[in-house]
């Protein structure tokens, strides 16, 4: 596996490290699963951030995504998971990775709606496809926060979903324009590919959630002591 600045093991000791590691920026990612399959795109090798690897869709939570309307919230349980430790609105990582998606792989993760509601301008072109998402239908399934001192740090919740329930059309809406092109894979083909080390241990998990194993969210992060995984 090849492995990026952004992968790679650091020494805290390391001089030439900034004094103050950048904060983790609010993220989230919507793992789409089919018949043992998971989607996934490659990203183009222009990006400073993971070149080339392979990834779900995924991105930046926008300060607007609070206020998208849906079809549905999230599940009680599945919001109280998400509040432990996270200070933004447990919608606002759902909508992020449902908007993200739209904006990458160019997916309606959504249902028809008829309601005419006024929709903040970052999701203008989502809601003019006339779709609104079900939040119930997605399930939180793990946080990871970016190790300290990358050159970009994330604090990224992962959700997954049967896309056979959550996806208003398989063909895309347009092209997405962050990654190259998507693919569905089985999940031992998935793991062949060059992946973050992030991105990795959570195909391990959704490997296990398709096995009926009833896990609780993992939460990754750095401490002094090294890496730590907790279970929410």
């Amino acid at each position: 596996m090849a492995i990026d600045r952004d992968d790679a093991p650091f020494d805290p000791k390391d001089p030439s490290l900034p004094r103050r590691a950048p904060r983790p920026r609010h993220a989230a990612t919507l793992i789409l699963v089919r018949n043992g399959k998971v989607l996934m795109g490659q990203r183009s090798k222009g990006h400073v951030f993971m070149p080339d690897k392979w990834v779900f869709p995924g991105g930046r939570v926008d300060p607007a995504d609070r206020m998208a309307p849906a079809l549905s919230e999230l599940a009680a349980e599945t919001e109280a998971l998400i509040r432990k430790g996270a200070k933004r609105s447990p919608r606002a990582f759902a909508l992020a990775a449902v908007r993200e998606t739209f904006e990458e792989a160019g997916l309606v993760v959504g249902r028809k709606s008829k309601t005419q509601v006024k929709a903040p301008q970052a999701w203008a072109h989502y809601c003019a496809c006339g779709a609104a998402p079900e939040l119930a239908k997605l399930a939180f399934i793990a946080r990871a926060i970016t190790p300290p001192y990358r050159p970009r740090r994330f604090d990224a919740h992962f959700f997954m979903a049967n896309a056979d329930d959550v996806l208003l059309d398989d063909r895309p809406i347009g092209g997405g324009e962050e990654l190259l092109h998507t693919e569905w894979f089985a999940l031992d083909d998935a793991l062949a590919l060059d992946l973050p080390n992030v991105t990795r241990f959570v195909l391990g998990e959704v490997r296990a959630r398709l096995a009926g194993e009833a896990l609780a969210p993992p939460f990754l992060r750095w401490t002094r002591s090294g890496h730590r995984m907790d279970r929410l």
